[in-house]
C-alpha cells in the first residue's frame, strides 16, 4: 500500500502511546445534573490530552466521530504544541503559530493529525465512522494518512459539502464546496450508514398550496443539451403549450413525464 511520507513521521507513528494519561476533572458548577465521566461531555483542554483521556472508558464504545480539524490555509494562527521526544519537533514549538509562510506547515499538520487519528481510531466501536471536514489544502494527504490507519478498503466516500453558491471572484477558480471524508472501522459491505430523512431548511423551501407532503421547492424541469426523445410540448392544465428552452430538453422523456405528473 503506499504510504504518505512527512518530515517528523518517524518521531510522531507511535506518539500517541506516549501520551501520558490524564483524569478527567469535573466542573460541577459549569455543568447539568450529576457528574458522571460515562454520560455526554464536553472538554476543555488539549484534544490529544483529551482524546488519551478518554480512552479507557471509551474505547471501542464510539459509534461516530465527526472532527472539523484546522484546514492548514496558511491564515489560521493554528500552533503545533505536542511535546514530541525529538530536537526538531521540539524545534517547532518556537515556529509558532503556523504560518502561510512556513515551508513546514504541511508537515507540521501531518504531524499533528497523525496521533489523533490514531486514537480516534481507538475509541471507534466495531461499527463506528469517522467524518472528517476539509477543504483543498490538506484532503489529499489527509486521505493518505486515513488509508494508512484505516485501510483504503474501508474508505466509504468522499462527500462534497456546498459550502457557498456565490461566486468568489478573487480567485482562480470559484471553490464552492469542502470536502467530507467518511471512513468505517468495519469494511464497507459489512457498514450500514443509519440515514434519517431530513426536512429541508433551506431558503426556497415553503408549502403554500399546503401540501400534506411538507415544504417544497420548485426547479427547472429542462436539461443541458439535446436528446431527440426528450423534446415534446407540455401542456398546462390552463391549456397553455411548452417547449423545451432552446439548447435544452426536458429532464425526462415523456413517458416518464406522465408518470411524474400523475
Amino acid at each position: 500500500m503506499t504510504e504518505l511520507n512527512f518530515k517528523g513521521k518517524e518521531f510522531v507513528y507511535n506518539h500517541h502511546l506516549a501520551v501520558p494519561f490524564r483524569p478527567l476533572e469535573p466542573h460541577a458548577k459549569k455543568g447539568i445534573g450529576a457528574v458522571a465521566l460515562d454520560s455526554n461531555l464536553i472538554i476543555h483542554g488539549d484534544n490529544l490530552h483529551a482524546l488519551k483521556a478518554l480512552l479507557p472508558m471509551h474505547a471501542g464504545k464510539v459509534d461516530c466521530v465527526f472532527i472539523d480539524p484546522p484546514y492548514n490555509t496558511g491564515n489560521e494562527g493554528w500552533s503545533y504544541n505536542d511535546n514530541v521526544n525529538s530536537p526538531m519537533i521540539k524545534e517547532w514549538l518556537s515556529a509558532n503559530p503556523v504560518g502561510v509562510e512556513d515551508g513546514l506547515r504541511h508537515d507540521k499538520w501531518c504531524a499533528m493529525m497523525w496521533p489523533r487519528l490514531r486514537l480516534l481510531y481507538e475509541l471507534l466501536s466495531e461499527h463506528g465512522s469517522l467524518w472528517m471536514t476539509l477543504d483543498d489544502n490538506e484532503v489529499h494527504r489527509a486521505r493518505s494518512m486515513l488509508d494508512e490507519i484505516f485501510g483504503a478498503e474501508c474508505c466509504i466516500g468522499q462527500i462534497a459539502w456546498q459550502k457557498r453558491t456565490s461566486r468568489e471572484n478573487r480567485a482562480t477558480l470559484s471553490p464552492s464546496f469542502d470536502h467530507i471524508l467518511v471512513y468505517s472501522k468495519p469494511l464497507p459491505e459489512t457498514w450500514k450508514l443509519r440515514r434519517n430523512l431530513l426536512l429541508p431548511t433551506e431558503d426556497g423551501y415553503s408549502n403554500p398550496d399546503k401540501d400534506p407532503r411538507g415544504v417544497w421547492a420548485s426547479i427547472p424541469f429542462s436539461a443541458q443539451g439535446f436528446r431527440e426523445n426528450q423534446v415534446y410540448t407540455i401542456t398546462t392544465p390552463t391549456g397553455i403549450k411548452h417547449q423545451p428552452p432552446k439548447g435544452r430538453c426536458w429532464g425526462a422523456t415523456e413517458p416518464e413525464f406522465e408518470k411524474l405528473k400523475a
